[in-house]
């Protein structure tokens, strides 16, 4: 297998990967969230502060300044 095809099969499987995760973000109920740091885009490089379900790892929204606040002092 060449590298072309080698890479063509692997950003398949990332494809199939990428809607598996959403299948599931979608199915989940979010009941347990924490303010986190994470990337907001998969370009990104810069952290960002989120609300993030515990268990399927989605950004589900933005902290209050008073939940930023508490993040960093813990």
């Amino acid at each position: 297998m060449g590298i072309f095809q080698k890479i063509t099969a692997l950003f398949i499987k990332k494809q199939k990967i990428e809607k598996e995760i959403t299948a599931l973000q979608k199915s989940c109920k979010h009941s347990k969230k924490s303010v986190k740091q994470v990337r907001d885009r998969l370009d990104s490089s810069i952290p960002v502060i989120r609300w993030v379900c515990d268990e399927c790892s989605k950004i589900t929204g933005y902290p209050s300044d008073k939940d930023k606040q508490r993040f960093f002092k813990e």
